[in-house]
């Protein structure tokens, strides 16, 4: 994928981004109608990038394309978000196409280890920290969520299906003083859903009364990045990019 060419965008219907000119639209029944379109095109690379809620299937909307397709995609449907996109990873590359992770061809999605704020972590957060890779250990066995908040070395609130803007939707006198922790599920591929955080994160981290947020280094998207190290500046938290394993 040059990077000097303005990449091809498409998207699942009812998920188009708002920003983004779109190229094609497809309904997750005609995937195979997608995959013809972009060998039309010379594809040889694609990067899954945005959010998605897990699709309905309607055999009968199928295009013929998508009918060899049929067992990937209805196992799929049947396992948790990793399985699920491995699955599409394997759709892709049984054509010939290459899945690429975001932060490779855009690397300065990954902010560099160390803490990126003025305000820096308290001693108890690492105690809080150590029950935040715990949790996230036992979350990813059961291929749920990748976040947690986190107060006193206790956990008030996981990550589940709905998301990290649900998570983070709990009373805010219950996570006054609370960690946000987010790191990858230790078994998934990173090329696809890597954890993301960003301005909305930092603003709701705010509201709640927050003392900081903690990620993984290497393994969480910031987006708007000089945009959340202000916010978090501006109002004493912190922001720790933790090398796996760190004290």
């Amino acid at each position: 994928m040059a990077q000097s060419v303005r990449p091809l965008v498409c998207a699942v219907d009812g998920f188009a981004p708002n920003d983004l000119v779109v190229d094609f639209r497809f309904p997750i029944e005609k995937l195979g109608g997608l995959l013809r379109f972009l060998k039309a095109q010379g594809v040889t690379q694609v990067c899954l990038c945005g959010g998605i809620d897990r699709p309905s299937f309607a055999i009968t909307r199928m295009d013929f394309w998508t009918v060899p397709l049929v067992p990937i995609l209805l196992r799929a449907l049947k396992l948790g978000d990793d399985g699920a996109l491995r699955a599409v990873i394997e759709v892709f590359e049984s054509r010939g196409i290459t899945v690429r992770a975001a932060h490779d061809l855009a690397p300065g999605l990954l902010p560099k280890a160390g803490i990126l704020t003025r305000t820096q972590p308290d001693p108890q957060t690492m105690s809080d920290v150590a029950a935040g890779d715990q949790e996230i250990r036992e979350m990813g066995r059961k291929d749920l969520g990748q976040a947690c908040l986190i107060r006193d070395g206790k956990i008030l609130q996981r990550e589940v299906e709905s998301g990290t803007d649900a998570m983070m939707a709990m009373d805010a006198d219950a996570a006054l003083g609370a960690v946000f922790y987010k790191a990858p599920k230790p078994q998934q591929d990173r090329r696809v859903d890597l954890p993301t955080i960003g301005l909305d994160t930092a603003k709701r981290a705010v509201q709640m009364g927050l003392r900081g947020l903690v990620i993984e280094a290497g393994g969480v998207i910031v987006l708007d990045q000089d945009k959340v190290i202000e916010t978090l500046d501006q109002n004493g938290l912190f922001l720790w990019v933790r090398e796996k394993g760190a004290a």
